[in-house]
Parts: structure tokens; sequence; C-alpha cells
């Protein structure tokens, strides 16, 4: 079958915007290198409606729900929270509402709502139409070529969600086909693809060549551009634990998969340093509610969605 190049294009600027976005919204979030707070509340109370709920709640049940949440925080029951201890809760604040998103788009793709999305169904979902593209055959048009291996890719992943081999995905194996990196059974998969897009050489490793791609240094340039710096500190500084120069399987996982433990740390870290009043590298329940509006704009509380989720608030989580 070959695609006319809207829905090619659609989904190669997708990839692109994902890529993009998170550049941007860091410059967004901190521009010239200050924090900028009200960024934290828009970028999930963004739609005018949430905002309004978010104001909508008094001052005096906002607090009452906001002390909750710090009890569920402060693990160990001493009256204060950690890096440790905002960090594992912002951890598992991601993947709850992560979770929420899947089953909520499970609905959305189980077109005859019998319980399980069919591949037919996911198609439909995505691009209005059910694609079939031959496996071994390369279309000629390169923006067409490249949606066909993409679109080939989550076939494969759908696949191998697929643990019973029945005719769809239950809700389950939905979750992980659209979060693979939260389900076990599907870690060798990742892994595999990974391998399969990087290490041209078949060696069963990703060299700091293969990591960069079809990068090829200008000839006539004294040096290389600004993002290849970028991305060989990231190689050897973040990815190549054990300083090798190239990565393993497992340090290849931490690159591919979204790396949500350092964003929890980071935030985890900014909260102590902007509300720790005392010096002592922890926050008490009157620091934070001295510092109210900065813990309801922090992803600590999902920027301030948690007190709307009894999930989060409510006394038997």
């Amino acid at each position: 079958m070959r695609l006319g190049p809207r829905p090619a294009a659609l989904g190669l600027l997708l990839l692109y915007a994902a890529v993009a976005g998170a550049s941007k919204a860091e410059e967004l979030h901190y521009p010239q290198g200050e924090h900028r707070a009200d960024y934290d509340r828009e970028a999930l109370l963004g739609v005018q409606e949430d905002v309004d709920e978010y104001v909508k709640l008094g001052h005096e049940e906002q607090q009452r729900r906001l002390q909750s949440i710090i009890k569920k925080i402060d693990s160990d029951s001493d009256g204060f929270l950690t890096e440790s201890e905002l960090s594992q809760w912002i951890q598992m604040s991601f993947k709850h509402y992560a979770m929420q998103e899947a089953k909520q788009q499970f609905v959305e793709y189980d077109k005859n709502s019998d319980g399980t999305v069919t591949w037919d169904e996911y198609n439909i979902q995505m691009y209005d139409r059910v694609i079939d593209f031959d496996e071994n055959t390369a279309l000629d048009d390169t923006e067409e070529e490249s949606f066909r291996q993409l679109h080939l890719k989550d076939k494969k992943r759908f696949e191998k969600a697929n643990q019973d081999s029945g005719p769809g995905l239950i809700l389950e194996e939905f979750i992980a086909f659209e979060h693979p990196e939260e389900v076990d059974y599907m870690t060798e998969f990742v892994i595999q693809e990974a391998l399969e897009e990087h290490d041209k050489n078949g060696d069963g490793f990703v060299s700091l060549e293969e990591f960069l791609g079809d990068y090829r240094r200008d000839p006539t340039a004294n040096e290389d551009p600004e993002w290849i710096l970028v991305e060989k500190d990231r190689f050897v500084n973040d990815y190549d634990k054990d300083n090798d120069g190239r990565l393993d399987p497992q340090e290849l996982l931490s690159w591919v998969v979204p790396n949500n433990q350092g964003i929890a740390q980071e935030e985890a870290l900014h909260l102590i340093d902007e509300m720790d009043l005392n010096g002592d590298k922890k926050l008490s329940e009157e620091e934070i509610l001295e510092n109210q509006d900065l813990f309801l704009t922090s992803e600590a509380t999902d920027y301030g969605r948690q007190l709307h989720d009894a999930y989060f608030y409510h006394d038997e989580l």
C-alpha cells in the first residue's frame, strides 16, 4: 500500500515535535535560567476549565488536602520530607497518570466496546483508516518510507504486548503497548528494538558513532556543532556507566526509556532548595504551608492536580 504525503508527514511531524518539545519546554520553564513557577501550573492546568476548578477549591479545603498529601509523601512518618521521599512520590505520580491516560485511551480505541483493542481499531483511531504495509517492500518516497518503518515498529510492539495471542489487546496488554517501559515482559523487546535501530555492526552494543546516527562532521568546520557536543556529553556522563565507550543493553535501556527518575530528583532538589527555610535539606509541613503556592505549582502535587484526585489525598491510599 502506498500512502499519500499527508499521513506520512503527520507521523514524522509528531516524531520531530516530541524531540524538539523537550528543549522548548525547558526554555519556557526556565527563561534566562530563572524558574518560572506559573509555567508549572499552565503545563497541566492549561485549559481554562481546569484552572477554574483549581480556583473554586476553598483555601481551607486546599490546605486540608495538601496536609493529607504531605503525610503520604512522608513515608517514614518523621515529620519531614526528604529528597528521596519527594522523588519517589513524584515518580509514583508520573506512573499513576500515565496509567490513567492509557485507560482513557483504551476506551477511545475500543470502537466496538468488546473489551479489547484490535490492530485495526488502533489504526482507525490513529489514522482514520486501516493501514497495512508490506514488511519486505521499501517505498521510494523518503517520508513515506520513514512512516512505514515507524508503523511496522508499532505493529511489532502491538504483537509483543499481546501475550495471549487473542484477536486484540485487553487493558493490561494495551498499557504494555503504550508504556512498555512500565511492564517487565516488554523490557527485552524495548532493548532489542533499540539494538535493531542503532547497532549497525551487530555486536550487541551501541558505540558513540552509532549513538550519533548519521552525523558526519563538516570537513571545513573547526569543531562539532553545539548539539553534537551535548549528545556526546550525555553519552559519556549519563549513559555509559562503565566508561567502556559503548552502551550495553542495560545502558541502552536508560537512553531509550524516559528517565522519570532523573526528572523527579531534579524537581525534589528544586523544591528543597526553594522552600527549605532552616537549611536542613528537608521540608517540614510548616515550610511547605509557608510556601504553599510553590508546592502547588510543582510536580510534587502534579501542579495542583492531586488536590482534585482522591487517589492522592484520600486517607486510604
